[in-house]
């Protein structure tokens, strides 16, 4: 087929990949450069760095809502749009443009976790499976009939990051398989009733409550890795947490105190207690919670949180 792709991040590529392989992308969408980094230098996106390594045209709007896109579009004439994290809802126009309609993949089992950010909250709400799923778009929010799905199991010290990179494959092989299929599937309306939402993460969903389970806690800090990152205050500053562990156990402190387990300082929580494993003191590089307690010198009693 005559693919027009549309995504932006890492997330994307594995699909851009097989696109390459087994059909024929006639152009690439992605987001216009970003400033990154300290020297906020202006940055590709990496599905453009990849469009352009494979000598496709790339088209960078800053809204596909302004007058003019959906022709630009069609003279690419081609048979369907493929929708990977592009981050921009499409106009009905845009969708139009395609002689068989566009399809999203989406990181989750619509219609669960609709949104920005479906692998971060599926972590963060404590889910035990997810998965991916091809869909017609319309002009609603990840609301489009559904085309296939194909489900996983999320492993129990599995992050945000390491999630996104099984499912970025697992969505490549879904999208492959309905394309083949494209003439026989027949698309299945979503239940609105059981959806939920996942909205892009902000820097504050990275906060850590030390009063809540440390169950509830260890998984926004998956959930929020690799973006924000889990934070509490400490001293010296702001502390992230980067990998942790649940302990069962009754409340041994105030939540936020270090209390001594086992030959190893945790942290109390409203239930239970959290073993940091990694962490990132503030303007410092990511180490083991061990060296960053002897280099903070904190022993039992020490708070981390609001005082």
């Amino acid at each position: 087929m005559r693919v027009l792709f549309y995504g932006t991040p890492e997330f994307a590529l594995p699909t851009l990949e097989a696109l390459l392989r087994h059909h024929t992308v006639v152009a690439v969408v992605t987001q216009p450069d970003r400033p990154a980094g300290r020297g906020r230098r202006l940055t590709p996106p990496p599905v453009k760095v990849r469009a352009l390594a494979a000598g496709l045209p790339v088209l960078q709007p800053a809204r596909l809502r302004d007058p003019g896109w959906d022709v630009r579009l069609r003279a690419f004439a081609p048979d369907v749009a493929v929708v990977v994290a592009f981050g921009q809802i499409l106009p009905r126009a845009v969708l139009e443009v395609p002689a068989r309609g566009s399809i999203n993949v989406h990181a989750s089992l619509l219609p669960r976790y609709r949104g920005a950010a479906p692998i971060a909250w599926a972590i963060i709400r404590g889910e035990r499976e997810t998965g991916v799923t091809t869909f017609l778009m319309d002009e609603g929010l990840d609301t489009g009939p559904i085309l296939l799905q194909r489900a996983t199991p999320i492993h129990p010290e599995e992050t945000a990051g390491e999630l996104a990179a099984r499912l970025a494959v697992l969505g490549a092989e879904l999208l492959l398989e309905t394309l083949a299929r494209l003439d026989t599937l027949v698309p299945r309306p979503q239940d609105p009733a059981a959806a939920t939402l996942a909205p892009r993460l902000t820097r504050e969903d990275g906060a850590l409550d030390w009063r809540r389970p440390a169950v509830e806690l260890v998984n926004r800090v998956r959930g929020c890795n690799p973006w924000p990152g889990a934070f509490t205050a400490a001293p010296g500053g702001r502390l992230l947490l980067w990998r942790a562990r649940a302990l069962a156990g009754p409340a041994e402190a105030p939540p936020g105190t270090l209390v001594a387990r086992a030959g190893e300082l945790v942290v109390a929580a409203g239930e239970g207690a959290v073993l940091p494993l990694e962490v990132q003191p503030e303007n410092r590089r990511v180490m083991t919670w061990g060296e960053y307690l002897r280099g903070a010198r904190l022993g039992a009693g020490a708070r981390l949180g609001p005082p």
